[in-house]
């Protein structure tokens, strides 16, 4: 069988949705352990860093699961796996290199952002131009258009919500942490993620579908498709991730 990437993908789609999801959860969730695991602290930086663009680019893609009435919007699982490892950090480096994952997710994105606006600033080949040996890239500066274009306006949606929940979500991780000594690690986990988790969902909602769009969205598809639509999955993904908390607590990094 020819595993080419089209093929690949072709054969993803005849699958229920339901199964893409639980793959991505394991893919998410495994990766985060295997850079916790040989790279320590700057392993969880990398995937925080990569977790905040592809969630951003997966948010443009909605899919039909059959145990909800509404689309629901894509790149929960990867970015509410960026929780994952800031829990990670928090529990194991302190709040501070929490923070600074953080903050280094925020400055990837931001700099993404600017390269990928810089590259859709150059003029696009016309026909004469590419002729036939370059007839095949015509399309791509509308593709990245379409993909890219949006990412300004979901920049500025995304990494307020983004700052607001994870700074939230170190904090009240911590201050479990100190009101419980230590203890409770799944109850931590699980608290801190959904609460913060809300509110990402409620703020980026509302600052992109609403606020920043150049036509705004219905309310109605914005909270059930969008708000309420993606925090139930972010809920489970919440409760999942708990056993991948303790595994990293009795995985310790190779050169710690």
């Amino acid at each position: 069988m020819n595993l080419s990437p089209e093929n690949l993908i072709a054969l993803m789609n005849s699958w229920a949705p339901e199964l893409i999801w639980v793959l991505m959860l394991i893919v998410c969730f495994s990766a985060v352990l295997f850079l916790y695991r040989f790279f320590g602290a700057a392993g969880l930086y990398s995937y925080i860093s990569i977790a905040v663009i592809g969630a951003n680019i997966q948010v443009l893609k909605t899919v039909q699961f059959s145990v909800y009435p509404e689309p629901v919007a894509l790149g929960t699982i990867l970015f509410a796996s960026a929780f994952l490892a800031t829990d990670i950090l928090a529990e194991h480096f302190g709040k501070e290199a929490a923070r600074k994952g953080i903050w280094l997710g925020f400055c990837t994105f931001l700099f993404f952002t600017i390269f990928m606006v810089l590259n859709l600033g150059f003029s696009p080949l016309t026909e004469e131009q590419a002729g036939e040996a370059m007839a095949w890239a015509l399309p791509y500066h509308d593709y990245m258009s379409a993909l890219f274009t949006p990412q300004v306006a979901f920049f500025a949606a995304g990494m307020i919500a983004y700052l607001i929940s994870q700074m939230h979500d170190v904090w009240f991780f911590h201050w479990l942490k100190e009101k419980f000594q230590g203890r409770h690690l799944w109850l931590r986990n699980n608290v801190s993620t959904m609460v913060s988790a809300l509110i990402d969902n409620t703020i980026f909602s509302v600052l992109a579908w609403i606020v920043f769009a150049t036509q705004a969205l219905p309310i109605d598809t914005v909270v059930f498709t969008y708000i309420l639509g993606t925090y139930w999955l972010r809920l489970i993904v919440a409760v999942l991730d708990t056993p991948f908390v303790y595994l990293a607590r009795h995985w310790k990094p190779k050169h710690v």
